[in-house]
């Protein structure tokens, strides 16, 4: 067992420029993570406005996904355009438009205790989901930088009282410049402590988020690559789903993750900047 971390990350060093490439060869659409992927903060990663130039250039395509829910797509537009990346919100999707969708199909008009950010109220409201804190029939945990101990112990009181428990997405932790921030799985870690029941969690890896990308693309599954710095939602979305999962080393995960996790994806790469070169 000793050995085998260091195999791994001998292997990944070893792969040839037409390895590389040859990963590559196939995908048509490449899915896009954004924290930790394409910017870290509010700064761009280094060769991320090159990859997205190459894959318009050879004919390709690239949709942003973000598991990140505490922005809107056109808030992300003009985080994006303010560093040269000029995109359309139909080229940005988030865990929020998967979670509202599962909504509307499985719990049309049911009431929604929500724990989210202003914008993801908003989001949730304009699509006719109905909010409240009196008795709902859900609740729904999304990456809430505006959360109190008030929110947490309405949500712990209405999951006893058999409200469904739902959550935008896993990660555990957004990272920044300087560091991570609690993210929306670390906040359903602790409301799964107190009340003994864990939540069913949307966004990236769920089989829900890659159908959703398809029906928006029209992309096909077996020409579709997830890439991001998360092995457990960003790479697994690919390599569970019938898709590709790529990791790049600029985020959460480090080669020895990759070596130590059940979830093993197709390619590393050191950056997108890195994956632009072999396109």
């Amino acid at each position: 067992m000793g050995m085998r971390a260091p195999e791994k990350r001998n292997q990944e060093a070893c792969r040839t420029d037409g390895q590389k490439a040859e990963l590559l060869r196939d995908i048509r659409l490449f899915v896009l993570d954004m924290d930790g992927t394409f910017y870290l903060g509010e700064r761009l990663l280094d060769g991320a406005l090159e990859f997205l130039q190459r894959v318009k250039a050879s004919g390709r395509r690239f949709l942003f996904f973000t598991n990140n829910s505490s922005c809107t797509p056109a808030v992300y537009r003009g985080k994006l355009a303010g560093m040269g990346a000029e995109v359309t919100e139909e080229e940005i999707m988030t865990s929020a438009d998967v979670t509202i969708a599962y909504l509307q199909v499985h719990y049309p008009g049911q009431p929604v205790y929500l724990l989210g950010t202003k914008p993801l109220e908003d989001s949730f409201l304009q699509a006719g989901i109905r909010l409240t804190d009196e008795e709902p029939k859900l609740v729904v945990v999304g990456f809430d930088r505006t959360l109190t101990y008030e929110k947490l112990e309405k949500a712990c009181r209405f999951i006893r009282q058999g409200a469904v428990f739902l959550a935008t997405h896993p990660d555990l932790n957004c990272p920044i410049e300087n560091g991570f921030l609690p993210d929306c799985g670390a906040i359903c870690a602790l409301l799964a402590k107190s009340t003994g029941i864990e939540p069913k969690y949307l966004g990236k890896p769920c089989v829900q988020t890659v159908e959703m990308v398809l029906r928006r693309t029209g992309a096909r599954r077996e020409e579709t690559a997830f890439v991001g710095d998360r092995l457990y939602t960003d790479v697994a979305a690919g390599v569970q789903n019938g898709a590709r999962g790529f990791l790049v080393l600029t985020g959460e995960a480090s080669l020895q993750d990759a070596a130590d996790s059940p979830v093993k994806p197709d390619g590393i790469f050191a950056s997108l900047g890195e994956m632009a070169r072999y396109l």
